[in-house]
C-alpha cells in the first residue's frame, strides 16, 4: 500500500460519516443549534485549541521527523485558534471534543499518524461548512480565513502521508493499523455529531 491508496481506503471506509460531518447539520450540532456568528466562531476556536493541545503532547512524546511534524502542526493549530479568537470578545475553550479524547488515548506512532489523518479528514469537512456559513452571511473575509485553514489541512495530510510511508513501507499490517486509527477518529467525531443532534430531536441522517 502507498499513501494514495491509504487515503482512498480511509475515505472509502468512512464515506457516510465524512459526508454527514460535511453536511449543514454539522455546524448545528457543534453549536447546540445556536447558529449565530459568535457561537459558530466559539465552537471553531474550541476545536482548534484542543487540537493544538493534542499535537503538542504528541510532539513531546515522539522523536525525529514525527515529533517535528507534530510540532509544526501544533503551531498551525495555535495560529488558527488565535485568528479565530481575534474575532471574538473573549473565549474560554469548551469541553474536549470526542475526537480529541480518542486521539489522546493513542500511544503508538503509527496509530497517532493514522488518527491524525482521520482528524484532518473530519476537519476538512468542518472547514468547508464554516466557509459556507460565512459566505452565506455575506462575510467574505471570515470565509476566506477558514478557506485558508483548509489549505493548511492539505499540507498536514501530505506530511502525515510521507511519515506513514516511512514508518510502514511495504508492511500491510502497519497500514491497516493506521487505517483503523483513522477510522476510529472519524467514528468518534461522527458519534458525537449523532449524539448532539439526537439530543436536540434532530435526525442525523439526511432527509431524502
Amino acid at each position: 500500500m502507498n499513501t494514495d491508496e491509504f487515503l482512498d481506503a480511509v475515505r472509502d471506509e468512512n464515506q457516510t460519516a465524512l459526508s454527514r460531518l460535511g453536511s449543514s447539520k454539522s455546524l448545528y450540532a457543534d453549536t447546540d443549534g445556536e447558529m449565530e456568528t459568535e457561537t459558530v466562531l466559539a465552537a471553531a476556536a474550541t476545536a482548534e485549541h484542543h487540537a493544538a493541545e493534542t499535537y503538542d503532547a504528541w510532539a513531546d512524546a515522539e522523536t525525529g521527523a514525527v515529533a517535528d511534524a507534530f510540532a509544526e502542526t501544533t503551531g498551525e493549530e495555535r495560529d488558527h485558534y488565535e485568528t479565530v479568537v481575534g474575532r471574538l470578545d473573549s473565549h474560554e475553550p469548551g469541553d474536549v471534543p470526542a475526537i480529541q479524547a480518542y486521539l489522546r488515548d493513542l500511544d503508538d506512532t503509527v496509530e497517532r499518524l493514522g488518527g491524525f489523518v482521520g482528524r484532518t479528514l473530519a476537519a476538512e469537512q468542518s472547514k468547508t461548512q464554516l466557509t459556507g456559513f460565512f459566505v452565506g452571511n455575506a462575510d467574505p473575509k471570515t470565509a476566506s480565513l477558514f478557506r485558508g485553514m483548509g489549505d493548511d489541512l492539505d499540507a498536514q495530510l501530505e506530511r502525515a502521508g510521507e511519515l506513514l510511508a516511512a514508518e510502514c513501507g511495504d508492511d500491510e499490517s502497519c497500514w491497516k493499523r493506521a487505517i483503523a486509527a483513522a477510522t476510529g477518529a472519524i467514528e468518534a467525531a461522527y458519534g458525537e455529531y449523532t449524539e448532539s443532534l439526537e439530543s436536540m430531536g434532530v435526525n442525523p441522517k439526511p432527509v431524502c
